[in-house]
């Protein structure tokens, strides 16, 4: 091998090859001949490739550390909130669950964006309104409204965090950087929560066999602390090392776009054949509409991950296959929640889906149609995140549609 590095030191391309032929005996055998031929662009760019500190550790610096331990034992109070000023849990979690981790991550975004001072404080006003609105929301009211301010509130606010992230609004680029980030977010989270589990299991089976029972104290304490910190941390470990799991995410987009194709139209063809459908069955209609988010945000994942990058026309094949089907799914849906209207009026629910439904729908038909153009060589990818993320503060309209005025309009 070190001959062969000697022999090809100013070949590019036969360097690489030697490289993957056995990358340890490379660097072994580089380092040794390297004082002999230090100087030159090649040469000093291999060093610097070999011998920096590997792509693959993990880093996490004092700030973040800071950020993270100071985030996670605020998170923590607030979680804790309900056993320290007494108010009952069933009415704090679901109007406060957002306020657990949302405000931490945005002080983070804030400070890695060097955020101004002014949009700072513009955050933490919209932060400090959702929960004054949310915590003295009038219980006289129907729970329908409630549930549905709650659920719209927590994606009201992700998306104000969604600002601390892009700091520049503008910035159609940093919003789909924002939509990968979450996707991200969720493989981090889910891998430290998994490690998490088997932690706490060895821990609390170690303790069994010495007869002291510490389930309660765990749970309580430890389990809700650790629950506090994993969005944190996953963040943390995703921002810093994006190697980490950028990966792993278009291997899963790429795995499970085809297979959702297929259980789609299977789908589909049960429903007519069951004799089962969503127009009369109300949570039916409910997974049906769950179902929906859920490809979109498959949808939408995928392009994140081949924005900007070489793509095959098999992977735009399947996206649009998906794209199609998810607009039938969707069409069904969209009739299901027009029918029950005509029998049973508007009502909170009802007027709800019905836009949501609506806005995914016109957004799908958009994103069908710029991957057919790529299908048909006249657009490219760069073009369906674009119209991704310049669709996106409409469905933040709609989340704060629903959160403040659903409640004043019914």
């Amino acid at each position: 091998m070190k001959d062969q590095i000697i022999k090809s030191i100013t070949d590019p391309v036969q360097m690489e090859r030697l490289y993957r032929s056995n990358r340890n005996l490379f660097k072994k055998e580089f380092n040794t001949i390297y004082a002999d031929f230090a100087g030159t662009p090649l040469v000093e760019a291999w060093n610097e490739r070999l011998n920096t500190e590997s792509e693959n550790s993990v880093q996490i610096s004092k700030e973040d550390i800071i950020i993270l331990s100071i985030g996670t034992i605020l998170a923590y109070f607030i979680a804790k909130l309900p056993v320290i000023a007494g108010i009952r849990e069933e009415f704090f979690f679901p109007r406060n669950i957002s306020f657990v981790v949302l405000p931490f991550l945005t002080l983070y975004f804030s400070i890695k964006n060097n955020l101004s001072k002014r949009a700072v404080y513009s955050i933490y006003v919209l932060f400090l309104a959702g929960a004054i609105f949310i915590n003295t929301f009038d219980t006289s009211i129907k729970s329908d409204l409630v549930i549905l301010s709650t659920i719209h509130l927590t994606l009201f606010l992700w998306a104000v965090t969604g600002f601390s992230f892009i700091g520049d609004f503008k910035n159609r680029e940093k919003r789909l950087a924002y939509l990968k980030y979450n996707g991200e977010l969720l493989v981090m989270s889910a891998m430290i929560l998994i490690a998490g589990g088997i932690l706490t299991g060895i821990t609390i089976g170690l303790f069994q066999i010495i007869g002291i029972k510490i389930e309660n104290f765990y749970f309580d304490y430890i389990a809700v602390f650790g629950l506090c910190a994993t969005p944190i941390l996953a963040t943390i470990l995703t921002q810093n090392n994006p190697q980490l799991v950028g990966r792993v995410s278009p291997v899963i987009a790429g795995i499970f776009s085809p297979i959702v194709v297929v259980m789609l139209i299977v789908f589909l063809v049960a429903i007519f054949v069951s004799g089962n459908d969503p127009y009369n069955n109300r949570d039916f209609l409910m997974i049906f509409n769950l179902l929906l988010v859920g490809v979109m945000a498959l949808i939408f994942f995928s392009v994140a991950e081949k924005s900007g990058k070489e793509i095959k026309k098999s992977s735009m094949a399947i996206l649009l296959t998906l794209s199609v089907v998810t607009i039938i799914v969707n069409s069904v849906a969209l009739s299901a929640i027009l029918f029950r209207i005509s029998e049973w009026g508007f009502s909170p629910n009802r007027t709800a889906v019905l836009g949501a439904n609506l806005l995914i729908l016109i957004n799908l038909i958009i994103v069908t149609a710029h991957l057919f153009r790529i299908i048909t060589n006249r657009a490219d990818i760069s073009e369906v995140g674009r119209s991704i993320a310049t669709y996106l503060p409409v469905y933040v309209v709609w989340t704060f549609i629903v959160t403040f005025l659903f409640p004043l309009l019914f």
